[in-house]
């Protein structure tokens, strides 16, 4: 263990260090299957919060940088190592260490998995909304880190809507509180907001306290539309927004999409449109039902060539399961580029046919997948393997579409973080005054930038 990772090792026991090639080239990276990575000088995978911050002094002072891993799900290079730096990877730090179901509350490690923590907290009856489509193997502390959202976002919010509190460690190893555990607070500046959504560039989060909501019951109310194509699907988006109508998720998968999850999960899913829309009310009785009949008669209204509200359970979520799949899907045809845009709703059509658009300029393969109710867009590059021009075209493609957003007044990611893909997207998103004001906060927190350095901005 040369260097660092023998000052880890004395500081923290070699046990929780890391430096057999194998395992750190797996650690190395998030799935975002583009960015750039290096080879780390040691992954560690520390147990308690003592541990990370031994670990943080002993790579401030020798000037060594720190990357934060949850469960590797990214798909932005937030997580991607540099040459020579350390992976802190929070796997061990998996504990669920207080549910309050008085306050409607519950504290966390940063390596307790979504949708684990989700089925111990419905044990008291409550729920924790936010739920990205990694759930069943992204961390709460990634899910932090990049402010994920997910199919429920449209109604119940983002993951900074649900954080209260934290304990982080700083950049000269310091272990501080930020935030609160009550129902209101408003003492000094938002410092745990803040946190949220800074993808390890300000401090590394080892505990996290965050608000519930009473566990939904009730059977949800499932809308399916088929649409010709994308605007007509984008338009019907728009339709349900403007009608007043606020659905607990509407998604949207292409055909593309949906037959690469039937080939390999042989789901039986057939789509009878070029488009697929999924919609859903969770609103209790006959207020359900209603909306749910709203919600068909707008995708009806704006040319759905088949629209139905589903009376079969099974059929309804073997179609969102199929949506939650489409990524890993794709996966499996060749090396795939994510896009992440969010424009305002009513810009979702035009939206999607400046993708089209995009896909015909440059000859580039683009499936769409997206949180349509709230604007998110993932349209998916599918690139051969080994075909360097049609990569070529397909960044291209990536790049005008993050411009395009900007110029609907949409951002260039909604949840899945800046990393080192949007970097040149995010500089023009922001503009020169606030990319200042940035990096100002991030001299201030990080004085010797010891926190994924040369990332976000």
């Amino acid at each position: 263990m040369p260097g660092v990772a023998q000052e880890l090792a004395e500081a923290i026991g070699a046990e929780q260090v890391v430096t057999d090639p194998e395992i750190m080239e797996g650690m190395a990276h998030d799935e975002a299957e583009w960015a750039p990575y290096g080879r780390p000088a040691a992954v560690v995978r520390p147990r308690h919060t003592e541990d990370v911050a031994a670990l943080v002094r002993v790579c401030a002072g020798a000037g060594v940088p720190v990357v934060a891993r949850g469960a590797g799900t990214g798909l932005s290079g937030g997580a991607n190592a540099v040459d020579g730096w350390v992976v802190v990877s929070f796997e061990r730090m998996d504990r669920v260490l207080e549910v309050d179901p008085v306050q409607q509350t519950v504290t966390v490690q940063p390596g307790v998995v979504n949708a684990h923590l989700r089925e111990r907290v419905a044990q008291d009856g409550l729920w924790y909304p936010p739920d990205p489509a990694s759930a069943p193997w992204s961390t709460i502390g990634g899910n932090v880190a990049t402010n994920a959202g997910g199919l429920c976002c449209v109604k119940y919010g983002v993951t900074r809507d649900y954080v209260l509190g934290m304990e982080a460690v700083m950049g000269s190893g310091e272990v501080v509180r930020l935030g609160r555990r009550t129902a209101k607070g408003v003492t000094g500046y938002d410092l745990a907001g803040l946190m949220v959504g800074s993808e390890g560039t300000l401090g590394l989060v080892t505990e996290v306290t965050l608000r519930l909501v009473p566990l939904r019951t009730g059977v949800e109310h499932t809308v399916v539309g088929y649409f010709d194509s994308l605007i007509d699907a984008g338009r019907a988006v728009a339709a349900v927004s403007a009608a007043g109508i606020v659905p607990s998720a509407l998604e949207l998968i292409d055909r593309f999409c949906l037959q690469a999850v039937d080939e390999w999960k042989n789901m039986g899913l057939s789509a009878e449109g070029e488009v697929l829309l999924l919609a859903r009310s969770d609103l209790p009785g006959a207020a359900g039902e209603q909306e749910a009949d709203q919600i068909q008669a707008c995708f009806e209204g704006e040319g759905a060539v088949y629209a139905v509200r589903s009376t079969d359970q099974e059929e309804a979520e073997a179609l969102f399961e199929a949506r939650r799949l489409a990524y890993p899907a794709l996966e499996r045809l060749g090396p795939l580029l994510t896009e992440d845009v969010c424009v305002p709703k009513g810009s979702v059509p035009e939206m999607l046919g400046r993708i089209e658009q995009a896909a015909r300029r440059f000859d580039t393969h683009i499936g769409n997948i997206a949180h349509a109710g709230d604007g998110n867009l993932h349209p998916l590059f599918i690139v051969p393997a080994g075909d360097a021009e049609a990569k070529k075209r397909a960044q291209e493609a990536f790049e005008v579409i993050v411009d395009e957003a900007l110029e609907l007044g949409g951002t260039v990611t909604g949840e899945h973080g800046v990393g080192l893909l949007k970097m040149p997207g995010a500089a023009r998103e922001l503009g020169p005054q606030v990319l200042q004001m940035h990096r100002a906060l991030k001299q201030a927190l990080d004085p010797a930038g010891v926190f994924n350095p040369g990332k976000v901005f």
